[in-house]
């Protein structure tokens, strides 16, 4: 297997300004990355991720997510799976504020009492859906937990500030496949993996080659021979690089 990023958790927050919710789930995500799960956890951009921050989505497939939506319009939950799968999990900070009996929260630039509290619980929540992710098996293929898989144990890695998606140094190639553009996750890793191992251009090796690329992406079943031809170029002229030289 590639050497791949240390396993974190995604943390998306909605971009709602006409609602203090909104700056609840944006001061709680900011007090997750921060203070409670700075080493676990990394901030992916909500406008970033809809403009096509390639980024912030790949991580967004790789990774587990949580979603942090300030209302029942679960904007970030939506958008998190339109574009990269379901998250992981999804907060709703109205559904806190109601289930914790916290008091009317306004304020949009500065949260009253009540939006403080609100900010509080829903970061303790988020910070406990963290500690569930990482003590499951998840799995990037099938975007689901594997109970029955032992937990995968990973260094952590100390950072004093939140660290963020789109430099989270996930490796992706954007490669055409019947006149399309696709973004293979891992695939620069795994190819330089199988040329260390020796392996020569064949039809065997590129069909090795999609096995270990469906780990990390959906590839329809209808199309796995496209895939298959895709990889074999581009393993082909991966080796060849630095030959001629």
């Amino acid at each position: 297997m590639p050497n791949l990023p240390q396993k974190k958790v995604g943390i998306v927050a909605c971009s709602g300004e006409e609602m203090a919710e909104g700056t609840v789930t944006r001061l709680a995500a900011l007090k997750v990355l921060e203070e409670l799960r700075p080493n676990e956890t990394v901030t992916i951009c909500l406008p970033l991720f809809l403009a096509g921050g390639e980024g912030d989505r790949a991580f967004a497939r790789f990774y587990p997510t949580i979603a942090v939506d300030g209302c029942a319009l679960r904007c970030a939950a939506r958008a998190t799976e339109q574009y990269s799968g379901k998250p992981a999990a999804s907060v709703v900070v109205t559904d806190i504020v109601a289930e914790r009996g916290i008091g009317p929260v306004a304020g949009l630039r500065r949260l009253n009492e009540a939006g403080q509290q609100a900010v509080a619980e829903t970061a303790a929540t988020v910070a406990d859906l963290v500690d569930t992710l990482l003590d499951k098996k998840w799995s990037r293929r099938e975007g689901r937990f594997l109970e029955s898989e032992p937990v995968m144990q990973e260094e952590a890695v100390a950072k004093s500030a939140a660290s963020c998606a789109c430099g989270s140094g996930i490796p992706v190639q954007t490669v055409q496949v019947n006149g399309q553009q696709v973004t293979l996750i891992a695939l620069p890793p795994l190819l330089a993996q199988f040329k260390q191992m020796g392996k020569r251009p064949s039809p065997e090796t590129a069909a090795e080659l999609l096995a270990q690329v469906k780990i990390y992406n959906d590839v329809p079943d209808a199309m796995e021979s496209q895939y298959q031809e895709v990889l074999a170029q581009e393993y082909a002229l991966f080796c060849a690089e630095g030959v001629a030289a």
